[in-house]
């Protein structure tokens, strides 16, 4: 395979990351700032804004980087080996840490979107919490079908 023949889809990763680092240098502080001001008898919920959006973050980054992983190894004709196994798997992971990390945070969707009036926050953090669950479960599957075909791929090389 040709060396830059993945070259558009780590651009698309790149691409990727940029909003969401965007959006927890200049979002996640003023979401923070109005969950204060909805509640602010609560004086740490700022904390918990801050806690619930970075935290997401790593697993988001890694599963991001892993991804990126993906691609040079099938850039290296790699992409039938254990080493993309290993990275699917810890795609897997990412995208299920993502998802409880979401689920810990959707009180903090249902407060904002109560007191707010706004049911569409709500719906939001479940569809965070929802894809991420889609993503784990498509990454479990293609895990599974790679090893089948690592495995069907030795036992042809053996047979030979």
């Amino acid at each position: 395979m040709k060396r830059g023949s993945t070259l558009f889809l780590k651009i698309v990763l790149f691409l990727i990351g940029i909003p969401v680092l965007a959006f927890c240098i200049l979002v996640v502080p003023n979401i923070a700032e109005f969950a204060t001001e909805l509640y602010p008898d609560m004086g740490l919920i700022n904390y918990y804004v801050f806690a619930v959006f970075y935290a997401t973050a790593i697993p988001f980054y890694f599963a991001l980087y892993q991804s990126f992983q993906l691609l040079n190894y099938i850039d290296r004709n790699e992409a039938f080996s254990e080493l993309s196994v290993e990275a699917l798997k810890k795609i897997k992971y990412s995208a299920g840490i993502f998802s409880i990390l979401y689920v810990i945070g959707m009180p903090l969707f249902y407060l904002v979107g109560e007191k707010d009036d706004a049911p569409g926050v709500i719906l939001l953090g479940m569809i965070l919490v929802f894809a991420s669950m889609v993503i784990a479960v498509f990454a479990a599957v293609l895990e599974k079908l790679l090893k089948e075909a690592i495995n069907i791929k030795s036992e042809n090389d053996l047979t030979v």
